[in-house]
């Protein structure tokens, strides 16, 4: 038969669910508070607690020195009873000793001291418990009931835990009541000192990937991947989903028959609008799907090396603000999941602006070359402006002459940056090739920072924009916070050391890598110092052009020299986070006095430093010792 303590014992453990070991050690200590309370010990004292998990008897051992004679029992046994406990015992020896007695003789004050340590140490643990719970669930889908709903958030009852769902974090338009019951997506769970502290989401486009894993089988089971997700909650989505198994129509699978599928989604978002995309690596093919249900006439992608990829869509007349859409929706949601600037024109207008620019350079011989399709386009234009019926087979004529001329733009302005891609190709060849084929979605970065990034495509384009257009970084990330670029920089810092493990020479270790030799900077005739890009090594001016090949370490070693630079700043003499200000303004002017540029002499990229004037009026190098 079960005693009254093993009974106690099991029936808290259920409750909290919590393991048998945490009640138990919570017990132990609260012994142990009591015993220190009672008879007034210090923390110095070691005392020990055993409790029979049958019977619940507890013995306590005190730590004692071993006298000739007790002065203070407390701390004091005869070298006869500390034999008793340890044979080999002898004067001046410390020894654990049980305590006599039972813990029945504790006052009341010890008892109390034992009850809030135990609660303490349950309700900690009981927090640990849950933490640990949801950590991993952490990006999934949750159920939950509605227990309030204020102006600011949302708090859902989740049994043993609450979760709050931020005003940012509801679909708009949609309200909640009392004990409904929803579902959400586990966006973070962050500790606290009241519990863990869960915050849900139901606009996020994460809450639509998961609700198409659940509903789709085949994506569940890897026979369709989810490409790319667009999302403004409540109002339309659009998915970007590809077959990885031959005989598997990806759409049909995520609408399924009769819509059944699709149409479950959208009750669930609040009779949000969803449309289902075939990912093409195609990108101009992809680009039209993208503005789907609007018909695309011709997409011409423009990939500028310095102001990033925009894509001139040509649309029939009638198809203009359909695929706008309302306030610019399905535009801004097509931008979103193909990662391109899109620039909608329709076909009227793209030939009107050729018809006025026919003496652009690029378009020189159009007219010797296209003389009848240019009669005719302006006679159709002309027809269209007097608000006459204008045939199918004449819209088509102003599309072939829109596309002949949007061509031959986009070829000039290709030829005209051939010298510029050369310095970048030139560039890249310094760095990692598995950079290249590296995803963004490899760094460790927020969600919001991954979406601004993903027009770059990969690891190693980032670590080009670092190199020779740092401010394409800046414009990409100006609506994150002031510290974003930083956290791409440590995020770059993290994953070098894999790119750089197939790219050593077999014959060098890791290890001496690691260390790269300090030279002394060198300094051009207009007083500026060169050093490597990436490196603490000076480059000389005029040594012979040497063979391209990717640069181990790439990023770490620039972060070194800045932190070191940072240390050697005078910090002004006011609170702590004037200081951080300070050194923060002070990186961003050393920043600004790097110049990153490709020495065409040496083959390399170099970094240009201009020099600054002490207070004394003498010059000194911010980056002296590189």
């Amino acid at each position: 038969m079960k005693s009254e303590f093993e009974i106690a014992f099991n029936e808290i453990s259920e409750i909290r669910s919590l393991p048998r070991e945490v009640v138990m050690e919570a017990l132990q200590n609260a012994l142990i508070s009591a015993y220190r309370r009672d008879m007034g010990a210090t923390g110095a004292q070691m005392v020990e607690v055993t409790i029979d998990p049958n019977t619940g008897r507890a013995r306590i051992f005190v730590e004692k020195e071993v006298v000739d004679s007790v002065q203070d029992n407390r701390t004091e046994v005869t070298l006869e009873k500390a034999r008793y406990y340890k044979p080999e015992a002898n004067l001046g020896d410390t020894v654990m000793v049980q305590l006599e007695g039972t813990t029945k003789k504790f006052g009341r004050i010890a008892a109390q001291t034992a009850k809030q340590v135990i609660l303490q140490k349950i309700r900690e643990a009981e927090r640990n418990s849950l933490f640990d719970e949801y950590i991993e669930r952490e990006g999934d889908l949750i159920t939950g009931t509605v227990q309030s709903v204020n102006a600011s958030m949302l708090s859902l009852s989740l049994g043993r835990a609450e979760a709050v769902m931020p005003r940012n974090q509801q679909i708009p338009g949609e309200r909640y009541k009392t004990h409904d019951k929803i579902r959400a997506y586990l966006l973070e769970v962050k500790r606290s000192n009241r519990g863990p502290q869960i915050i849900v989401s139901r606009s996020h486009r994460n809450m639509l990937r998961r609700l198409l894993e659940y509903e789709v089988p085949e994506i569940y089971n890897g026979q369709v991947e989810i490409k790319n997700i667009a999302r403004e909650a409540g109002y339309r989505s659009k998915v970007a989903v590809a077959a990885l198994q031959e005989g598997i129509d990806p759409v049909g699978a995520c609408v399924g028959m009769r819509d059944i599928r699709i149409q479950n989604i959208v009750k669930e978002l609040h009779d949000e609008k969803i449309d289902v995309i075939e990912w093409n690596p195609n990108q101009e093919q992809f680009i039209a799907k993208a503005l789907s249900p609007a018909r695309v006439s011709g997409v011409y992608l423009d990939d500028d090396p310095d102001a990033g990829r925009t894509a001139v869509v040509i649309v029939p007349d009638d198809q203009l603000s359909l695929a706008i859409g309302r306030e610019g929706q399905n535009a801004r949601l097509a931008a979103k999941l193909t990662g391109w600037r899109i620039d909608i024109k329709s076909v009227a207008e793209a030939v009107q602006d050729a018809l006025n620019n026919l003496s652009h350079p690029a378009l020189g011989d159009i007219e010797t070359s296209n003389a009848t399709m240019i009669e005719e386009s302006r006679r159709i234009i002309e027809k269209r402006l007097a608000n006459k019926t204008v045939q199918q087979e004449e819209f088509n004529l102003l599309a072939r002459f829109a596309d002949v001329v949007e061509r031959r733009l986009l070829a000039q302005r290709l030829a005209a940056r051939q010298a510029r891609l050369a310095e970048i190709n030139a560039v890249k060849s310094t760095l990692p090739p598995r950079a290249f084929a590296k995803p963004i979605t490899a760094l460790d970065l927020s969600d919001d920072l991954i979406e601004a990034l993903l027009p770059l495509e990969n690891v190693g384009e980032i670590m080009v924009r670092f190199l020779i257009d740092e401010d394409r970084l800046h414009r990409m990330l100006k609506d994150l916070p002031e510290d974003s670029l930083m956290k791409v920089q440590e995020a770059l810092d993290k994953v070098m050391p894999t790119l750089d493990q197939d790219d050593q020479p077999v014959d060098q270790p890791v290890a001496e890598l690691a260390e790269p030799v300090v030279a002394e900077p060198l300094e051009s005739e207009e007083g500026e110092v060169v050093v490597g890009a990436f490196g603490d090594e000076a480059l000389p001016l005029d040594v012979p052009k040497p063979a391209p090949r990717p640069a181990p370490q790439v990023l770490k070693p620039a972060v070194a020299v800045e932190e070191a630079d940072e240390e050697e700043e005078d910090a002004p003499e006011f609170g702590a986070k004037g200081v951080k200000k300070e050194k923060k303004k002070k990186k961003t002017e050393r920043q600004q006095r790097r110049q990153l540029i490709f020495d065409e002499e040496i083959g390399q990229v170099i970094a240009k430093r201009r020099r600054k004037t002490g207070r004394a009026g003498e010059t000194w190098d911010d980056e002296e010792g590189l």
